[in-house]
């Protein structure tokens, strides 16, 4: 049985003693609310034909935030109470201190629905979990007789956010959250090989349990480690570079998106500070910052701030034109907030953060773009990857790639790694195919300790002149 809704002023808090207690926090701040949140989360993990693990996480709490130009007071409290309330208020006081400041204007409301706000750890029961991943097992070694082992994951959360004003104003969402993932280890000649697929996103369970699904999964996921198989060293050196679509735009992500969030700029570390206006990409290079997708992974109805979220441009035609913006930052920059203050939990201070990042596509044929590469690399899955927000360069790692030469495509490579800076490899796009695809749903991002769910997307893109990293000639 579904837990109770999240009702904080129900069943802990007076709301209008604790709007009051909010009021007397804030007095002389320019901003800041209270961050109310429940979350429960289940994972079930099947590991070489045994459940491995079977977690089950509750949680719930509340942060208090006071901002007064660029400082910010933030308490929080795992106790929901008055009491706690009280005791919260008087910390984040003390960061602000007294007088001085007008208050923002609160958040513009939504009604705006972009998902269920049903429980997804109760839309299917336990023992039909389980049975599901000893299925996933069985199927994915039925598929071939090279498969050693096999790793099948179930996951469902729900976050529940309630957010008070100090002007006695409540914004409220409901989050679910769904992936299954599976990876399989090939072995073949005392060679082994791995390969993963997975996604989900702001779904019932239901989908993603269905043979279909899951199969489907499982099937790439061998697919890939059959590939690596055959794969030899990749080969090192300056070349041209072309990314498949979807999750290779996890570079983009790394390589530019945390550059184009607001406080990055506003203290000017990022690559792109002060460039505003100023062709930065190559002309038909657009990239969005998008909330606003319904069911994706990344997207959310509100921010932890209370604004609704967007579909926000940020570069145009090769132009940065906007950044994302939590309110803080915004109001510092004497611009709108754009819906990005996101935040890990109730213990966490929001930041300018990403959503669904993602570049249209352009015209070009994709298999034109890859026809049309000479001597490099074909990079159409990706793996980790590292970098440096001051300069934009960045260091990722290729978990299915192939060399191509003349436009033929040939033999998949092992242990390419793209190094190059985004700002320059922006500049660098030389063909956007007509493919623009998201991917499935399974980004993380992380940023100052934070981690929050993410989606990114890109057509075929071919890069000019990326540094590759690898053992071959």
């Amino acid at each position: 049985m579904a837990d109770a809704p999240f009702r904080p002023f129900d069943t802990h808090l007076d709301r209008d003693q604790a709007a009051s207690i909010l009021r007397d926090a804030l007095s002389g701040a320019e901003d800041g609310e209270l961050f109310l949140e429940r979350r429960r989360s289940e994972s079930l993990v099947l590991d070489d034909g045994r459940i491995k693990t079977a977690s089950y996480d509750a949680s719930e709490g509340f942060g208090l935030r006071a901002v007064k130009g660029e400082v910010a007071g933030y308490a929080h409290a795992t106790e929901i109470s008055e009491s706690a309330l009280k005791r919260a208020s008087e910390t984040a006081r003390l960061a602000i201190g007294d007088g001085g400041g007008v208050m923002a204007p609160p958040p513009a409301g939504t009604n705006r629905t972009l998902y269920t706000d049903a429980d997804p750890i109760a839309g299917a029961d336990f023992p039909v979990k389980v049975e599901t991943l000893r299925e996933i097992d069985a199927f994915a070694r039925d598929l071939d007789s090279r498969v050693v082992q096999v790793t099948a994951t179930i996951a469902a959360s729900l976050q529940e956010i309630a957010i008070l004003r100090p002007e006695g104003g409540l914004v409220t969402d409901i989050r679910p959250m769904t992936r299954v993932n599976v990876s399989v280890i090939v072995e073949q000649n005392g060679r082994r090989e791995s390969g993963t697929a997975g996604g989900g996103g702001r779904v019932s369970l239901d989908g993603l349990l269905a043979p279909q699904d899951w199969q489907s999964k499982a099937r790439e996921a061998l697919r890939i480690a059959l590939v690596n198989l055959d794969a030899e060293p990749a080969p090192a050196g300056v070349m041209d570079i072309v990314l498949g679509p979807g999750w290779p735009g996890i570079l983009l992500h790394e390589a530019i998106g945390h550059g184009l969030e607001g406080d990055f700029n506003r203290k000017g570390s990022s690559a792109f500070a002060g460039l505003m206006g100023q062709q930065i990409a190559a002309k038909g290079v657009t990239v969005l910052d998008d909330g606003t997708i319904p069911d994706r992974r990344g997207s959310i109805t509100i921010d932890d701030e209370g604004t609704p979220s967007g579909k926000n441009v940020l570069i145009e035609d090769g132009k940065l034109v906007g950044f994302m913006q939590d309110r803080q930052n915004a109001r510092l920059m004497g611009v709108a907030p754009t819906g990005n203050g996101r935040r890990e939990s109730y213990a966490h201070i929001p930041m300018p953060r990403m959503t669904n990042t993602y570049m249209l596509g352009g015209e070009a044929d994709p298999a034109d773009i890859v026809g049309d590469l000479k001597d490099g690399i074909w990079a159409v899955g990706f793996g980790g990857g590292q970098v440096d927000i001051t300069n934009g360069k960045f260091v990722f790692s290729c978990t299915e790639a192939y060399r191509v030469k003349n436009g033929k495509v040939g033999a998949p490579v092992k242990g390419a790694t793209l190094i190059g800076d985004g700002a320059d490899a922006l500049k660098r796009i030389k063909a956007l195919g007509n493919d623009m695809a998201l991917d499935p749903g399974m980004g993380n991002c992380g940023k100052q300790g934070q981690w929050v769910p993410v989606g990114v997307g890109q057509p075929t893109v071919m890069i000019g002149g990326l540094t590759v990293g690898g053992s071959g000639g």
